[in-house]
């Protein structure tokens, strides 16, 4: 089965790939071996020749292969079915732990050789130094960033707990196997005694995970809830974040040759917080979601405390310390005769008995261990830091440097980055709600009756009237809605929190769908309701939660400019946000505008977007210097491209000119948040490569100011990009009917992968579909259709001869190419999303769709566009294939996809059995567990 080495499988490849190719097979040998032994020969050899077909389907385009394939899986049991989607679906997760090993492999590799890769700190750091930059200046410029990835509450990840878990296994043994044999080449023969022995006791191990993975549930029974979510997040601080994140901060001290960097790169969660459109979220699920982040966080800092413990061992008979080092000691509650003569000892004792009291009172836990009881907890992250810097100081001050390094400044970077919250929760609604509860609330008090129906001037002038006066606005015994209290009670909680946990755990109110200046203001009134805000506007005033616009459409990020100038231009807000720390941040959402104008569109309008709000704020701040107001572009990116996924070093870099400037969030969510930051090597990786890309696009400033040849070409392509994406998303009769039977978004809407709905309201509109699941479902019939369509159209209709002369348009496009990096790094990622599309795959999913004349219809429209769009990439990039500068995908891809294929025509037959009646319940579970496979061998369809 997959452990086949036939040249079918597996084309030749460079040396550099035979690890890769040697794992792939070594685990899919494996994963065989456990399907014969466990469901017996016939089914091992059912998925072999499943495989067989598919590659004869995908490789020749051979029609008796696609006959005898349908045929087969006509004639397979629900039973059969299932055993066989299990299979390729462990295969997909197995090839990602082979893929994510070769990984590292190769990047040590190249550290070896001292060909450092694009996107390191290290490299960055060359780029710094040869432009002339100092290490001063780099430090200085690092002290007033602020780098964020922030953990979303979409989750298209559909793995349980249980699975990640083994999987990280796996991939731990698999990377101690890469070390055996390494060791092997390079030391003598007596060391190669050991190997033989060390790889068979691995592989016995790998096995038991295999073991594992084939007899655990892949999917869950019931539906995912919020707390589920959050445990998933905290996973990956766990096996990441908490021991990555300060790895990192070394590299860079010891890049500046010792200076000491600020704590720049924090992190962010919506989980628990993201309201907008989910019920399930609320005040509740909030203190939730920062009690269970600062367990995680505090058991974190107990363990390191107590392995400090065991190894700061220094006896004041050999060394001396600080004074207020002994003060820490003999504070300490630990009066052991054994270790009176070890200071550092009895401080950590007394610092670990603090943590204790804190885990108890902050979230009700119990310590591990308790030396002595635990006792007087700290009040801030702030007091734990100042017991461990004494600690630090007296080492590096009485020959223990080497000491500090190993395990407490680690330790210090993670509890100042992480504090007793561990992460940044944001809260966000949609501004109708905001709107609903300042309406009740100004109805009861019988300021006004209808809100509502207010135009947007009076509305202002209302807010403005209210946020001035010091009274609020509830009425004592006044009975409110649900709806109202809810909402209310999650700016209360917040407020509690903040005082709870410290100002870090909730600084950001992310408004949805802001499109007024109003929608601002409410969230402001409901901040001064709860006592969030302090002081009225006008006087000194001061609002603890940044308010921040997402500006999602296409519509509203044409007003993005104007409405925050409105906004900036009223009587006392600019006062007040320079009193509450001087810091706006602005979301850009990639989602809604995708779905509503295409790729290109939603792209260009966001560029043009960052634009305008760059220059209406250096405007603004040019008259006052001193008082500047930071802008922080927060960017709402998804898995897929047509969310705004792809590379985040390039994009970050494309950037245009000044939006950056040591400044930048943005979200990572759905099972990119795995791929990303299931593997810690993986994860630091790429945590290095925002901090690199943010430094180069602030100190460096590749990005010059768009030709202005090349911005009215943009708005061209845009135009007729848009027109040519609606005409068959919006104005094509019966589009949606073909969207909901020619994809499984039924079935996905029924997944238990997350804990909102798929729509927005139960229709089937795609106005009204969350772009998750319209993102999702393209990519699992492999048409991956919003990150690409419309763009081969808008192409065609610029360089029409009628218009303009075709070679000099053409020249145009292509030096747009070489010299845009937005331009460029757009097509790029439109080259890759077509590299993930299949159109033979698309057809097969077409054929679920009843009316054949509207499948042909829809279907011919698609493969027209696919086509031109192909054609558009090469004429412009000059490469007459995909991935022709992305080897590393295209060697992916090649590994992957072969079995990605069969997931795909087994999916088609148990949607098409499950939709004509057939109500199996391991119909639905082979469906569920096939969009599990699929998601996993894409790696960012969500």
């Amino acid at each position: 089965m997959i452990s086949d080495t036939s040249s079918e499988r597996l084309p030749r490849k460079a040396d550099k790939d035979l690890p890769l190719i040697e794992d792939i097979r070594f685990l899919g040998r494996i994963l065989g071996d456990v399907i014969r032994d466990h469901e017996g020969p016939g089914t091992y050899d059912l998925v072999e020749q499943v495989r067989k077909l598919s590659v004869s389907f995908r490789r020749d385009a051979d029609q008796e292969a696609d006959k005898a394939l349908k045929k087969l899986l006509t004639e397979l049991s629900a039973e059969q079915t299932v055993s066989v989607i299990r299979a390729f679906t462990y295969f997909s997760h197995l090839a990602n732990l082979a893929e994510d090993c070769h990984h590292i492999r190769r990047r040590a590799f190249h550290e070896r050789a001292g060909s450092l890769q694009e996107g390191s700190i290290a490299v960055a750091m060359d780029r710094l130094r040869s432009s002339g930059i100092k290490a001063d200046s780099i430090a200085r410029a690092l002290a007033q960033s602020y780098v964020a990835p922030v953990l979303t509450a979409h989750p298209t990840e559909v793995q349980r707990q249980s699975i990640l878990s083994a999987e990280r296994t796996i991939a731990r043994l698999l990377a101690e196997r890469d070390d055996v044999q390494t060791r092997a080449k390079l030391f003598n023969s007596a060391r190669d005694a050991l190997t033989p022995k060390a790889l068979f006791d691995n592989e016995k191990q790998i096995r038991a995970r295999v073991e594992q993975l084939w007899q655990t549930r892949l999917l869950r029974y019931s539906k995912l809830t919020v707390a589920d979510e959050i445990e998933n997040a905290l996973s990956y601080y766990e096996s990441t974040f908490l021991t990555e994140v300060p790895r990192i901060y070394a590299g860079l001290e010891a890049e500046l040759d010792g200076k000491s960097v600020a704590s720049f790169l924090r992190m962010g969660q919506w989980i628990g917080g993201d309201r907008d459109g989910n019920p399930n979220v609320s005040a509740a699920t909030l203190e939730l979601a920062l009690e269970r982040q600062a367990e995680v966080a505090l058991r974190h800092y107990l363990t390191e405390v107590h392995f400090l413990g065991s190894e700061l061992s220094l006896s004041t008979k050999h060394v001396q310390v600080t004074t207020e080092m002994q003060g820490l000691a003999e504070r300490s509650p630990d009066t052991n005769e054994h270790r009176q003569d070890e200071p550092y000892r009895r401080a950590l004792t007394g610092i670990y008995a603090r943590l204790a009291a804190t885990l108890k009172q902050l979230t009700g836990g119990d310590a591990a261990r308790h030396a002595v009881a635990p006792q007087h907890p700290y009040e801030s992250s702030g007091e734990l830091l100042a017991d461990l810097r004494i600690i630090q100081t007296s080492l590096q001050s009485h020959q223990g440097s080497s000491l500090a390094a190993e395990r407490l400044q680690p330790l210090i970077r993670a509890v100042e980055v992480f504090g007793f919250h561990l992460a940044t929760v944001d809260l966000r609604q949609s501004s109708d709600q905001h709107e609903m509860v300042v309406a009740e609330l100004l109805r009861v008090a019988r300021i006004e009756s209808d809100y509502g129906s207010l135009e947007e001037q009076e509305r202002r002038n209302l807010l403005l009237k209210l946020l001035g006066d010091a009274r609020p606005l509830r009425v004592v015994g006044a009975k409110y809605s649900e709806h109202t209290l809810g909402e209310i009670a999650i700016f209360e909680a917040a407020r509690s929190i903040r005082q709870r946990y410290g100002q870090e755990a909730i600084r950001h109110y992310i408004i949805s769908h802001t499109e007024t200046v109003s929608d601002l203001l409410e969230v402001l009134l409901l901040q001064k309701e709860v006592g969030l805000m302090l002081g009225t506007l006008g006087n000194e005033c001061k609002a603890e939660l940044i308010v921040v616009p997402l500006f999602e459409t296409i519509e509203d990020l044409r007003n993005a400019a104007p409405i925050m100038r409105d906004l900036y231009e009223l009587p006392g807000f600019t006062a007040m946000v320079r009193n509450s720390g001087s810091e706006q941040d602005i979301m850009l959402g990639y989602s809604d505008s995708n779905k509503d104008g295409g790729i290109f569109t939603s792209n260009w309008e966001l560029y043009r977007a960052e634009t305008a709000l760059v220059n209406f704020f250096d405007e603004m701040n040019a008259a006052h210097l001193k008082d500047a107001i930071q802008l922080r572009m927060f960017h709402g990116r998804g898995g897929t491209v047509g969310r705004g996924g792809g590379p985040s070093y390039q994009a970050i870099l494309a950037q245009p000119p000044g939006t950056v400037r040591g400044q930048i969030r943005l979200t990572e969510q759905g099972e990119i948040i795995a791929s990303k930051y299931a593997n810690p090597e993986i994860g630091r990786r790429n945590l290095e490569t925002l901090v690199a890309a943010t430094l180069e696009a602030t100190l460096l400033q590749p990005t010059k100011p768009a030709a202005q040849e090349f911005l009215q070409a943009a708005s061209e392509l845009s135009q007729a990009s848009m027109q040519a994406y609606r005409a068959l998303v919006y104005n094509t009769e019966g589009f949606t009917d073909y969207f909901f039977e020619a994809t499984p978004i039924r079935e996905i809407a029924e997944l238990n992968i997350g804990s909102r709905p798929a729509s927005r309201k139960p229709n089937q509109r795609i106005e009204d579909l969350r772009a998750i699941p319209w993102g999702f479902s393209w990519g699992q019939c492999r048409l991956t259709l919003p990150g690409w369509y419309g763009f081969g159209s808008a192409v065609e209709a610029f360089l029409n001869p009628a218009n303009e002369d075709v070679k000099t348009q053409l020249t145009l496009l292509r030096k747009m190419y070489q010299e845009w990096p937005f331009f460029r790094t757009l097509l790029s990622n439109m080259d890759m999303v077509l590299a993930k599309s299949d159109l033979a795959l698309a057809s097969r999913y077409s054929e679920l769709v009843s009316d054949d004349s509207l499948r042909r219809k829809v279907l011919s429209a698609i493969e027209s566009e696919w086509r031109k769009t192909t054609r558009a990439l090469n004429q412009i990039s000059g490469e007459k294939q995909r991935l022709a500068n992305n080897t590393a995908l295209a060697r992916s891809i090649a590994h992957r996809f072969p079995y990605i294929d069969p997931l795909h025509h087994l999916q088609v037959e148990l949607v098409r059995r499950w939709r004509s009646g057939q109500d199996d319940e391991r119909i639905k579970m082979g469906i569920h567990i096939s969009i599990n496979g699929i998601a996993a061998g894409l790696r960012n369809t969500g």
